[in-house]
């Protein structure tokens, strides 16, 4: 009896030290934190029991991948022919394919002789407050073998094919405005989208050959515009999304967004003042 009574009075000990909560979790029996240390009840001359505190998980809810307020995204008609292939198995639309590696070369704006596009992107324009962002990694993207299908070498016209940018994980990302409009006053059709990448495109036609593409990786690409595209491309994209100049498409992910920009096909530098970064 005495040994009973011991036992409920080391439970209702232990309920209060633990909330209530009895989920699973890390035992805690050490007494480096003496709120945490095991209760031990005496039931016999050499017989004891040592009770095992689980603490409670707690789930944490990520900004990341919230839907954006007031975000309404339509479509655009695309002109014959579509991708020749799955957008996913298309190096030219998904950046993933390609990958690429990290470089030592300047973490910063470069500039560039000769005459730049004036109605080029303008990257600052990723951004809801228009900054020049912190480069925080800056890469080289690979190569492309069509004969073949496969990755090829990294592509070194240029010391650097794409940038690591710094974001505020969950802060938006906009579509860069330029001096082009593809139609219905938009300014970019989304070629390709994923929850972690998106490809838009500078023209209303399906593939980089003509005009500018912008990839932009570690995005959470907004839910209600990721499931447009998919519903598009499923029915043989005759129809794609399409965006407005300074709209929002997603958030930032952790660890800052990456961006490659391209001109008729060829990856360019990102960082180029001349370029994309004009007055800056």
């Amino acid at each position: 009896m005495r040994a009973m009574m011991l036992l409920v009075a080391g439970w209702a000990a232990l309920a209060a030290l633990s909330g209530g909560a009895a989920s699973g979790g890390a035992v805690a029996e050490t007494a480096a934190v003496d709120l945490w240390q095991p209760i031990t009840v005496e039931v016999g001359a050499t017989e004891m029991i040592t009770w095992s505190v689980y603490l409670p998980f707690v789930a944490r809810t990520s900004t990341e991948c919230q839907p954006i307020p007031g975000e309404e995204y339509g479509t655009l008609d695309v002109p014959w022919p579509p991708t020749d292939r799955p957008a996913e198995e298309h190096a030219d639309l998904n950046l993933a394919l390609r990958g690429y590696e990290v470089t030592n070369a300047f973490l910063g704006l470069v500039s560039y002789s000769g005459a730049g596009d004036p109605n080029a992107p303008q990257l600052h324009g990723l951004f809801a407050d228009g900054r020049t962002p912190a480069f925080t990694a800056v890469y080289q993207v690979y190569d492309w073998n069509w004969p073949c299908n496969c990755r090829g070498s990294l592509l070194t016209l240029w010391d650097v094919t794409l940038a690591g940018m710094g974001t505020a994980p969950g802060e938006t990302i906009h579509v860069p405005s330029s001096g082009y409009e593809i139609g219905d006053d938009y300014e970019v059709l989304v070629l390709y989208a994923t929850q972690e990448r998106i490809t838009l495109k500078y023209t209303p036609n399906d593939n980089v050959v003509q005009g500018y593409t912008l990839h932009v990786e570690n995005v959470c690409v907004e839910p209600s515009l990721l499931a447009l595209y998919r519903a598009w491309n499923g029915s043989g994209r005759d129809r794609l999304p399409a965006l407005e100049a300074g709209q929002a498409f997603g958030r930032a992910r952790v660890g800052g967004i990456k961006a490659a920009i391209r001109d008729a096909g060829t990856f360019m530098d990102p960082r180029s003042k001349k370029d994309w970064w004009q007055g800056r």
